[in-house]
């Protein structure tokens, strides 16, 4: 019943809201990692064609907005994060064709795309690196190439101008014989950096976007942006003095030189200048989202001013940098409050608990927080991002080394490789129980599919009651009540317990509880705003003792380990 009296308020908040707040500060966004979503061709291999037929998921799982992970022509060495050619999808996906095909059926089911933007560095396969080798113009300082320093041994020989380090390992230089430089590369050896002091590259790279925005996509992430531009003195960087970091891992240098420059903030509002273009013609908001793993207060400068904006919305990682499995709620709260009181007054927040770079938030904190996971990034003020299969629940797959692809751990070595690997939160997406988890009739699939795919997968858990789906699907509907779009936050740690409220005035409160502790306790929930008195549970988790509909008293509510409730005020 209470749950029926929410999808009646929330269709009438949905209307009232939509006048107060742009499309863009009220989405859940849904990351689709496309060589793991659906397979249509029988490859083993995600593509353009197996999205589309998913479409409809999206919508019954309440997402407004999807953005795919790099598509375009690659030799993935990078699985597409290092792009040949940023105007036309690899056919490994697709066609350009098939891509508008999943556009329109997206706009008939209201779903905004966006899609990955990589704009650090290119594929070493790309016209514009050879052309670039061959020092031919434009692209001739395409890239940051630079003539290194003679050898102390050997004057003939070149060494790198300097110690800076690649976040895949090993210097972050590589010689190119034919050019006679070092290329600077922060990735992949074969993704060599691109060059944004160069002005004929920075007209290229918003001719990329306003090629796909004229195409009629809904803005863009922006991959790797702290990475843009380095020091033109190409200074040392100093030792972090890392315990765990060897001589050629990233951690063993602060990156001072190399990441966060002012150059690469203004590059942000000139791209964020290209959006708002589109935008204004139609009113169409285009959306930038930006990849930024950074220290809090830089993370806030991606943001920009009122003036001269930014990203519109700087991924907050807080819950994914500084939140494990041992932390505690006051952890939480106080990584959510360092991010709701520092980011500009203006500014919309988001909530993020995982990705295609990070291990899965139900690995990293247990599965039996899911459902508490999917209440604080639904329910908290702003918007929401979701990666694949956080919304049944998915885990980290144990991958082999003989079975491992991605290049962060396979240059680790098969010792260490499972300290780096990306590749146990990129396996198939779970549909079903049949072959594959329903993801590919392949024989073998790119990665091997989760071995717990029989028990946990979207079908069996679609329709049921208090599934982690239909959980998920609950409380993107709660999103809309108005006290979570619109109203103002009060958050604390009550012992073990994070606990949350929304308040507008005029409206129901809606309180939000997560034993993040390990123990059976009684909770007093009626010292957060607008909850006291009794209150109606409306949402709760898998293993909540309470039912939907049941009235509690907020001063007494008991939980057990690891349970979480949305609750409202009479």
């Amino acid at each position: 019943m209470a749950f029926r009296l929410l999808l009646a308020l929330a269709a009438l908040a949905a209307s009232a809201a939509a006048a107060d707040l742009d499309w863009w500060q009220t989405a859940v966004y849904y990351q689709i990692y496309p060589r793991s979503f659906k397979d249509s061709d029988g490859d083993g291999v995600g593509d353009l064609n197996g999205i589309t037929s998913k479409l409809e998921h999206l919508k019954d799982a309440g997402v407004t907005a999807t953005w795919l992970s790099p598509i375009f022509k690659s030799p993935m060495a990078d699985f597409g994060y290092d792009i040949a050619d940023f105007y036309n999808i690899d056919p490994l996906f697709g066609s350009n064709e098939d891509f508008f095909a999943l556009k329109a059926r997206a706009d008939e089911l209201g779903l905004k795309v966006l899609l990955d933007f990589v704009p650090n560095h290119s594929s070493n396969e790309s016209e514009w690196f050879t052309k670039s080798i061959q020092r031919i113009d434009p692209y001739t300082d395409y890239y940051v190439w630079e003539d290194g320093v003679p050898n102390a041994d050997d004057p003939s020989k070149r060494d790198p101008p300097n110690n800076w380090i690649s976040n895949f390992g090993g210097s972050a230089w590589a010689w190119n014989e034919e050019r006679g430089q070092f290329f600077l590369h922060q990735f992949g050896l074969g993704q060599p950096d691109l060059n944004y002091r160069s002005p004929a590259l920075v007209e290229e790279m918003k001719n990329v976007l306003r090629f796909w925005l004229d195409r009629g996509i809904d803005g863009f992430r922006v991959d790797a942006v702290p990475f843009l531009f380095e020091n033109a003195t190409l200074a040392d960087e100093p030792r972090s003095y890392d315990p765990s970091a060897l001589p050629t891992d990233e951690k063993y240098l602060k990156h001072i030189y190399t990441q966060n420059l002012p150059e690469t903030m203004d590059m942000l509002t000139q791209w964020r200048a290209v959006l708002d273009e589109y935008t204004a013609k139609d009113g169409e908001t285009r959306v930038m989202l930006a990849e930024v793993y950074a220290p809090l207060l830089t993370t806030f400068e991606y943001f920009g001013t009122q003036e001269k904006p930014g990203a519109h919305l700087p991924f907050n990682f807080q819950f994914i940098q500084y939140l494990t499995n041992s932390s505690s709620a006051q952890d939480l709260v106080d990584l959510a409050l360092q991010w709701q009181n520092g980011i500009p007054s203006w500014a919309t927040s988001n909530w993020v608990v995982g990705n295609h770079d990070n291990h899965r938030a139900a690995s990293r904190y247990g599965r039996e927080l899911v459902d508490g996971l999917n209440m604080l990034v639904l329910l908290l003020p702003g918007v929401a991002v979701t990666y694949n299969g956080e919304e049944i629940g998915m885990e980290d797959a144990f991958i082999s080394w003989s079975q491992s692809v991605d290049p962060m751990g396979l240059n680790a070595g098969p010792d260490r490789y499972q300290l780096f690997s990306r590749d146990p939160e990129r396996t198939p997406f779970q549909w079903d129980d049949s072959k594959n988890a329903g993801f590919s009739d392949a024989d073998t699939t790119w990665l091997p599919v989760n071995s717990d795919y029989k028990a946990l997968n979207l079908k069996s858990e679609e329709g049921v009651a208090h599934s982690h789906y239909t959980t998920y699907q609950h409380l993107t509907t709660a999103r809309k009540l108005p006290a979570v779009q619109r109203g103002a936050l009060d958050i604390q740690a009550l012992g073990d317990v994070v606990a949350f409220s929304r308040t507008l005035e005029g409206e129901q409160t809606v309180v939000v509880l997560v034993n993040w502790g390990a123990d059976s306790l009684t909770v007093d929930a009626s010292v957060l705003a607008g909850a006291q008195g009794e209150l109606t549970v409306l949402i709760p988790s898998d293993n909540a003792s309470y039912a939907e509909g049941d009235v509690v008293e907020a001063s007494s509510i008991k939980m057990g380990p690891k349970d979480g409730l949305v609750l409202t005020s009479a």
